[in-house]
């Protein structure tokens, strides 16, 4: 197809411009015997360095160097990739399928501020950098964009579809939305007005009763059921069919739901969790449909709300069919600020007594959000994000004690999707002293959230595409079922059964660049830098 066709794919369920790059050109190449490159592969053997710790008997600590080697294997053909986000008519959907077709075409916009071109500021994979290394005979640092460290699929060559409860096409899904310019929706309107979400399953006791009046492109039964299941299984496969993919990734975009309640011999295993599907138990959610219907086909799932989507049993599944999966909830505005605070003020030896965090927002996620029982799922996701933080001060904090910490979202719908986020950090410092910090931030929601869906999907693509194995693992193997590599982008990521929770920024970060510095034999930057300071 033509770069610049203004024309909709398939069943208009799916967009896109041209072909994905199939064999991208390397920025860098790595000289080692580590690493070694094929037209198909890049296989590199990694020397992972740790410290086992134990704990003696008088109370002192004795630390053990381990190392492990590891052979890592990375596919360089960049496939064919579509995206089906549940909730495409949302704030998010509308704005991110609004966003790669203004990239895709390059355009230019005016506002009463001059003009802006499109671009994927916000976005770790486009926007952002890594160190590769240094220049040893300038001393320069070489930073190159995280895009190139490995062959990714571009933002630009995904097809976009999905589901939705609202039967708007997306374009109008876009004018509702009150995110855009109107300069910058005219360029793209034709094109989006072509598109049309699915029909999604709608369970009314999981959402906020004030969302009734969009659900008006429902596939028939208001609780789970395995035809739920089925027509999701069948959505995926017609849109890779109908748009020539090689892999599709779901992305749950849509309305917050409650908490389902744990309850055992209907969502505690992999087992039960099937079976109260098929009796059509009330404690099964939209959400965990998709999840389960996409597992079962192994498509990687991301879940970007912070209900527990992925009860025990669905985690199970995952793991019993090798099915890539990861959540919970964007972390965007007030929730990434407040990771990049706490982290670096725990880290100073500051101890935090009281984090006070209040937003008002009116976007039709607020609107959700105005139910106590979906709030209850934000409150939780955002509250969690100080808890790795805390825990790994043992100086400032005894065991048990944590910081006191409220969260309150309000529904102002005169603010549409510029939200407004306040936040007190009161702190105890040096000889009994106080220290307060308040941050007043005005969020705008969709433009935060659709770079960060587009990295998740992006990083769950390729994530697709590496395996691994050790000296005593003979073949190779993907990673855990549970994606923790995506905890950067998310407020509450899941963490692999028997691992520990990384849920400070700095880590996750750190966590996402040495996994890709891995797979290209190299080693994680120190920031040392002994080259400069031993000659």
């Amino acid at each position: 197809m033509a770069p610049h066709a203004e024309v909709g794919v398939g069943s208009m369920n799916g967009y896109s411009t041209h072909e994905a790059t199939s064999s991208p050109k390397d920025l860098f190449t790595v000289e080692s015997p580590s690493v070694t490159y094929t037209d198909d592969q890049i296989k590199s053997k990694y020397v992972y360095r740790t410290t086992a710790v134990t704990k003696n008997q008088d109370g002192k600590y004795t630390a053990l160097p381990k190392e492990t080697v590891y052979d890592f294997k990375v596919d360089r053909k960049v496939p064919k990739t579509g995206v089906m986000l549940v909730g495409w008519g949302g704030n998010n959907g509308s704005t991110v399928t609004a966003g790669i077709i203004a990239n895709r075409r390059g355009l230019v916009w005016d506002t009463r501020e001059g003009p802006r071109a499109a671009n994927y500021y916000g976005s770790v994979m486009m926007g952002s950098t890594m160190k590769l290394g240094t220049d040893y005979k300038t001393g320069e640092e070489i930073n190159i964009p995280f895009h190139n460290v490995l062959p990714m699929v571009h933002p630009n060559d995904l097809v976009v579809g999905g589901w939705d409860i609202s039967s708007m096409n997306i374009a109008a899904a876009m004018d509702r939305a009150q995110v855009l310019e109107p300069t910058l929706k005219a360029q793209v309107y034709k094109e989006m007005a072509l598109m049309k979400p699915l029909p999604s399953i709608y369970y009314p006791d999981f959402i906020a009763a004030n969302q009734e009046d969009r659900a008006d492109n429902v596939i028939p039964g208001q609780k789970a059921c395995m035809a739920h299941v089925e027509q999701i299984r069948k959505d995926m496969s017609d849109f890779k069919t109908q748009n020539n993919l090689d892999k599709v990734i779901v992305l749950w975009t849509a309305n917050t739901e409650r908490y389902a309640d744990i309850i055992p011999g209907v969502n505690d295993t992999a087992e039960n969790l099937l079976k109260a599907i098929e009796q059509g138990h009330e404690e099964v959610s939209p959400s965990t449909v998709f999840a389960v219907a996409c597992i079962l086909d192994k498509v990687p799932f991301i879940n970007g709300s912070p209900q527990n989507t992925f009860v025990p049993g669905a985690v199970q599944l995952a793991e019993q069919h090798g099915a890539f999966i990861g959540g919970d909830d964007f972390k965007s505005g007030q929730t990434k600020m407040k990771s990049a605070l706490v982290d670096f003020l725990i880290n100073a030896g500051i101890k935090l007594t009281s984090i006070a965090s209040y937003n008002h927002l009116g976007n039709n996620d607020g609107k959700n959000l105005s139910s106590q029982k979906q709030f209850r799922s934000k409150e939780i996701s955002k509250s969690n994000v100080v808890d790795d933080m805390v825990a790994a001060n043992s100086v400032l904090y005894k065991k048990d004690e944590h910081p006191d910490h409220c969260v309150v979202i309000k529904y102002m719908p005169a603010v549409g999707d510029n939200k407004r986020a306040l936040d007190e950090y009161y702190a105890e410092i040096f000889l009994g002293g106080h220290q307060t910090i308040s941050i007043f931030n005005v969020c705008e929601d969709s433009l935060l959230a659709s770079p960060l869906i587009i990295d998740l999907v992006i990083v769950a693509e390729m994530m697709t595409r590496i395996s691994w194995k050790t000296e005593t693992v003979d073949e190779y193997k993907g990673f855990h079922s549970v994606l923790s590599i995506l905890s950067y982008m998310l407020k509450a990521p899941l963490t692999p059964p028997g691992t520990p929770v990384v849920n400070a920024l700095a880590k996750q970060r750190s966590a996402l660049t040495n996994i890709f510095r891995a797979c290209v034999g190299l080693q994680p930057e120190s920031d040392m830098t002994l080259e400069h300071k031993l000659f």
